[in-house]
């Protein structure tokens, strides 16, 4: 599940890079956004990879998640992401970024992680790295939405953005607790 959400990243910041592109001679918001993401892109590129080598470090083998059908949930958020972006405005990027990386993984949570699974440490370095570069990723976009001269409208995509990839990453979560071992809770 994390692989589908992180392998969408880097496409959907190049769509809605694009998509500012070409409205920002008439649009400043667009021409911030297509700038933010100018720079963001590079920063995100090859995460996937990192995913796809964690899961190897506890055996899972690399084909065998890339030939997995991501869930039905993943794919409605991430294509929640594509329609916002180009039928509405891009900025909506903005929302899903910031929850993604306006909130990083906490060390001692990772720590739980680990004690819990029994896996090395190495199955958590990506886990372990965003929680102390999504710090900077997080400051970055929201000094970044506080310059946007964003309209009420466009102020409020980003937070229903937000709201809505949290429901929805939240449900795609609970998917995968369902299909692991051992005793469910209510």
């Amino acid at each position: 599940m994390c692989h589908c959400v992180v392998r969408a990243s880097v496409p959907l910041m190049e769509t809605a890079r694009a998509h500012a592109a070409a409205m920002a001679r008439d649009d400043p918001v667009a021409a911030g956004v297509e700038a933010y993401l100018g720079e963001h892109i590079d920063e995100e590129r090859d995460h996937d990879e990192w995913v796809l080598e964690d899961l190897e470090t506890i055996g899972v083998d690399r084909s065998a998640v890339l030939a997995r059908p991501p869930s039905p949930t993943v794919a409605e958020a991430v294509g929640a992401q594509y329609y916002w972006i180009l039928h509405y405005h891009p900025v909506s990027l903005l929302g899903w970024i910031g929850f993604l990386e306006g909130y990083p993984p906490q060390p001692a949570m990772i720590d739980v992680l680990e004690d819990r699974t029994g896996y090395r440490p190495e199955a958590f370095r990506t886990l372990r790295a965003h929680a102390e570069l999504d710090i900077a990723h997080g400051d970055e976009l929201f000094a970044t939405v506080d310059r946007l001269p964003l309209t009420a409208e466009q102020s409020a995509v980003i937070g229903l953005n937000a709201m809505s990839s949290v429901r929805l990453l939240t449900k795609a979560l609970d998917e995968v607790s369902d299909l692991a071992p051992g005793p469910k809770t209510a």
